[in-house]
């Protein structure tokens, strides 16, 4: 059996590298500085593309998404790493996809964008990531309790296949009904003409490179909830090792290019409200840790045949369209009229689930 490079720390530090480097090309070529990738913000755009909100400013089909799952896809495959599995308590890991986009979209970004704005000087990430730090702890307290949503089993290939599947339906969508100059709607799907939906990198960038990120992060098994994981369980530092080499590249990148704008004031598409980003992050946390993954490890794992995680980045998708559609998304102006009350609703929530769902409830 071949060696796998990408499970060495060596590896895994590589990827994270990969990671900061490639975010930063697609700041550079269009996509909104801070946000060359955030899975919960993408699929923000992406619902609004669909219809599912009509936030007219964040209504874009990022072909990052696409491109992340199928390049797990193609690793899966080449590596015989992929393997159909799911029935692990699916409306439960949707309710946490939901919950998850909510939390995030307080705080206005996915563990990665909260790296991606540290590593562009943005301050008031440092609040986003403690608070992120302190939702997977509060969720490694429920592991100790024996915590978990039941064991997956075998599905049907095909069963697997399907999110891959329904990406490439969306890449098909997005070829069939391309952006119209000046136009909010082409076909089926809404664009936007203003706004962070209307930043973003050419499709041959977006896809090509998040195919790269893809293939790589489904070999090295790169993760942010497992990086804060396992050095509060087992004090490991091998993932962590991962995030701070996407921090540190990220950040030598923004250097060289005119980038990093160290402060808390006037970063893009962020509020200083340091409460509501701190707990918004602790109740998405709390979220990706009970639901076993970060925002990006689902999506790698729905591109390598988890239906699983498929069912998490669906609640994902869906919760980032009720963020806007109920008024509980924050913009650069502060927090949504309703975002207190869905970050506290979606933390009681995470604690039900963790109680019901452990041996020592």
């Amino acid at each position: 059996m071949k060696s796998n490079f990408f499970a060495t720390t060596a590896g895994i530090v590589a990827t994270g590298a990969v990671i900061g480097i490639l975010a930063v090309v697609l700041q550079l070529n269009g996509n909104p500085p801070n946000m060359g990738i955030c899975v919960a913000c993408f699929e923000r755009d992406m619902a609004g593309a669909l219809g599912l909100h009509r936030a007219a400013i964040v209504q874009y089909l990022r072909p990052e998404i696409i491109g992340l799952v199928l390049g797990s896809l193609c690793a899966a495959l080449a590596f015989g790493n992929f393997r159909a599995r799911g029935g692990s308590s699916p409306i439960t890991r949707f309710m946490l996809g939901i919950i998850a986009a909510m939390g995030a979209l307080v705080f206005l970004g996915c563990p990665w964008r909260a790296v991606l704005r540290l590593a562009g000087g943005d301050l008031n990430a440092l609040l986003g990531l403690a608070g992120l730090f302190t939702g997977i702890g509060v969720g490694t307290l429920f592991f100790r309790r024996g915590y978990s949503l039941g064991r997956s089993g075998q599905q049907s290939t095909l069963t697997g296949w399907l999110f891959p599947l329904l990406m490439l339906c969306l890449l098909a969508l997005y070829l069939f009904f391309p952006q119209i100059e000046g136009k909010d709607k082409s076909g089926v799907l809404f664009y936007s003409v203003s706004g962070p939906g209307s930043q973003h990198a050419p499709l041959l960038v977006s896809l090509g490179l998040a195919l790269v990120i893809g293939f790589v992060a489904q070999r090295s098994r790169f993760c942010t909830m497992g990086a804060f994981r396992d050095l509060i369980l087992f004090r490991q530092m091998h993932l962590l090792l991962g995030l701070l080499a996407m921090l540190g590249a990220a950040f030598l990148m923004n250097l060289a290019f005119g980038g990093f704008h160290p402060g808390f004031d006037n970063q893009p598409v962020a509020h200083t409200d340091g409460l509501w980003n701190f707990l918004g992050m602790v109740t998405a946390g709390l979220a990706f840790a009970l639901a076993g993954g970060c925002p990006g490890r689902q999506l790698f794992l729905a591109g390598e045949g988890d239906c699983d995680a498929a069912v998490f980045a669906t609640g994902l998708l869906v919760g980032a369209a009720m963020a806007h559609n109920f008024g509980t998304a924050s913009s650069g102006a502060g927090i949504g009229p309703y975002g207190i009350h869905a970050t506290l609703i979606g933390f009681a929530v995470c604690l039900l689930i963790g109680f019901l769902n452990s041996k020592k409830a």
